[in-house]
C-alpha cells in the first residue's frame, strides 16, 4: 500500500506540484468559457473541474491526467439547460456518473482496442486543431499588445528550458504566464484579462441535491443527455489515457478510469458543477511541465479552487495573451507532425481514415462522432483486405475436381467463394480441401451450402476434408447441406 501510494503520489514532489500550479491557471478561463457554453454560471465550470479534478486523483486510473470541466461535454448540455434548467442539468450530471462506473464494472472500458492508430491520430490532430481555433477569438479585433504579448509568452515558453539549470528546474508555462503578468499590470496594458471573462466564485462549494422530481418523467428527460455525456465523456478520457501512455511509456487502468469517471462526476453534481471529463489539452500541459503523479491532479484542483476563491483579484489579472500562448504551445505539442511528415509512407486507407476523423471532428465539434466514423471506416478497410486474400486454387480430372480454399471466408468473401467454383463440369467426384480455410460465420456456411448442393443437384459426390475444429463447429451448427430433406428443399430452389 505504502509502496504504491510512492509510485503513484510522492516521487514527482516539486514537479508534480509546480505542474499542477500552472494546469490550475489555464483551468480557469477554460472553465469559465466552458460554463458559458453551456448556458450556465461561471462558478459551475469551476466547482466542476475543481471537484472532478481532485476526485479523479484518488480514483482514476492514469496517474497524471487532468479530468475537469471541457468543450465536448458543455456542447452537449445547451439544450438541457435552456429548456430544463440548472436543476436538470445536475440531476443528468449525477445519472451520467451512475453510468459510466456501470460501464466501468462491465469492463467496456476493453473496447478501446478496436479504435485503430490512425483513428487515435486523427482524433489527437483535430484536438489539437480546436484547440488552436478556440483561441483565434482572443486574437481578433485586439489591439497590438495582445500580440506583443502572446509572441513573447511563446518566446518565453520555448526559449527558457535552453537557459543552463534553471531551464529545466521550473516549467516554462509558469515562467510565462507569472511574467507577463507582472509585466502587463506594471505598464498598464490594454489586453483582456482572465476577469473579464467572467465573475469569479467568492465562496466555497456547497452539498447541492438536484430540486426535481424524483419522477420516470425525470429521468426518461435526463436519460438520453446523461447516456450521450457518458459515451463521450469515457472517450475523451481513454483517448486522452492512450496519448498520455505514449507520452510517458506507462499503461493505464481503463475499467478504473471508467469507474473513476463516474465518481468524479457525482460528486461535481453534489456540489453544483457539471460534468466533465479528461482534458487532452491540459493533460499534455501537466506532462510537458513536469507532471507524472496523482498528485499533479489534485494540486491543479486544490490550486484552482485556493486561487478562484481567495486570490480572485490577483488571478482576474492575468492576461488572456499569456494563458493563449501556452495553449497555443499544447496545440502545437499535441499535433502529430510525424503523420504529415509520413503521409506519404502510410497506406491509403489509413490516411483515408486519419482524415476522415480529423474532418468529421472539425465539421461536427462532436469528437464521438468523429472517432465513430474513424472506426467504422477502419472496419470497412480491414474487411475489404482480408476478403480479397481468400483465393481458391483447383485441379481436375475426367471423373474428378479437387478444390482448395485459401483464406478467411465469411460475409465479405462469401460471394468471392461461390463464384470460384466452376459447375460446368460433369464429374462424379468433387473434393473440397479447407485445411487452409476458416469458415466465420452464417454467411460463409451458407454459400458453402450452396457449393454442396449445386454440385449434388448435377449428380456429384461432395466430400469436405482438412477443416479445421472451430470451422466445423460454425458448419455443424449453421449448415444445412448435411440435412437431406433441406438439401433437396435448397436444391429446388437453385
Amino acid at each position: 500500500m505504502l509502496k504504491q501510494m510512492q509510485q503513484e503520489w510522492f516521487f514527482n514532489i516539486r514537479g508534480d506540484m509546480l505542474s499542477g500550479l500552472v494546469v490550475a491557471l489555464a483551468l480557469i478561463p477554460e472553465a469559465i468559457a466552458f460554463s458559458i457554453i453551456a448556458g450556465v454560471d461561471p462558478k459551475v465550470g469551476l466547482y466542476a473541474s475543481f471537484c472532478i479534478a481532485v476526485i479523479i486523483a484518488f480514483v482514476g486510473g492514469r496517474p497524471g491526467m487532468i479530468s475537469a470541466a471541457t468543450g465536448a461535454m458543455a456542447l452537449l448540455m445547451v439544450t438541457l439547460v435552456k429548456e430544463y434548467g440548472l436543476e436538470y442539468l445536475l440531476a443528468a450530471t449525477l445519472l451520467t456518473g451512475v453510468l459510466q462506473i456501470a460501464i466501468g464494472y462491465l469492463k467496456l472500458g476493453a473496447l478501446m482496442r478496436f479504435v485503430s492508430k490512425s483513428v487515435v491520430t486523427g482524433f489527437v490532430n483535430a484536438l489539437a486543431i480546436l484547440i488552436f481555433i478556440a483561441q483565434l477569438p482572443q486574437l481578433t479585433d485586439v489591439t497590438w499588445h495582445v500580440y506583443a504579448v502572446t509572441a513573447a509568452g511563446l518566446g518565453i515558453i520555448y526559449l527558457f528550458p535552453l537557459i543552463p539549470k534553471i531551464g529545466k528546474a521550473v516549467p516554462s508555462t509558469l515562467i510565462c504566464i507569472v511574467t507577463l503578468t507582472a509585466a502587463a499590470i506594471y505598464l498598464g496594458l490594454d489586453v483582456r484579462t482572465v476577469g473579464d471573462m467572467g465573475q469569479l466564485p467568492d465562496t466555497l462549494p456547497i452539498f447541492l441535491w438536484p430540486e426535481v422530481p424524483l419522477t420516470l418523467e425525470t429521468l426518461w428527460i435526463i436519460l438520453p443527455y446523461s447516456l450521450a455525456l457518458a459515451i463521450v465523456g469515457l472517450l475523451e478520457s481513454l483517448m486522452t489515457a492512450n496519448i498520455l501512455d505514449e507520452l510517458t511509456d506507462t499503461k493505464s487502468n481503463r475499467d478504473q478510469e471508467c469507474k473513476g469517471q463516474g465518481i468524479a462526476n457525482i460528486g461535481a453534481g453534489l456540489l453544483g458543477g457539471m460534468a466533465g471529463c479528461a482534458m487532452i489539452g491540459q493533460s499534455v500541459i501537466n506532462i510537458k511541465s513536469g507532471g507524472r503523479g496523482r498528485l499533479s491532479t489534485f494540486c491543479a484542483g486544490f490550486f484552482l479552487l485556493i486561487m478562484v476563491v481567495f486570490l480572485s483579484d490577483w488571478i482576474g489579472q492575468i492576461p488572456m495573451a499569456a494563458l493563449v500562448a501556452v495553449m497555443i504551445m499544447v496545440s502545437i505539442g499535441s499535433f502529430s507532425w510525424t503523420s504529415v511528415r509520413d503521409f506519404k509512407k502510410h497506406p491509403i486507407s489509413t490516411n483515408i481514415v486519419m482524415l476522415t476523423t480529423v474532418a468529421v471532428v472539425l465539421s461536427t465539434h462532436n469528437l464521438a462522432l468523429g472517432v465513430l466514423a474513424g472506426v467504422v471506416l477502419s472496419a470497412l478497410f480491414f474487411v475489404n483486405k482480408i476478403s480479397r486474400l481468400m483465393v481458391v486454387q483447383h485441379e481436375h480430372s475426367a471423373t474428378e475436381l479437387h478444390y482448395q480454399v485459401i483464406g478467411q471466408v465469411f460475409f465479405a468473401s462469401s460471394e468471392k467463394l461461390f463464384a470460384a467454383f466452376d459447375f460446368s463440369y460433369a464429374v462424379d467426384k468433387v473434393v473440397i480441401d479447407l485445411t487452409r480455410a476458416h469458415f466465420w460465420d452464417i454467411t460463409a456456411v451458407a454459400a458453402l451450402d450452396q457449393i454442396v448442393v449445386k454440385y449434388q443437384r448435377l449428380g456429384a459426390q461432395v466430400s469436405l476434408v482438412g477443416v479445421n475444429q472451430a470451422s466445423k463447429t460454425v458448419i455443424d451448427k449453421f449448415g444445412l447441406h448435411s440435412d437431406a430433406q433441406i438439401a433437396s428443399t435448397l436444391t429446388d430452389s437453385l
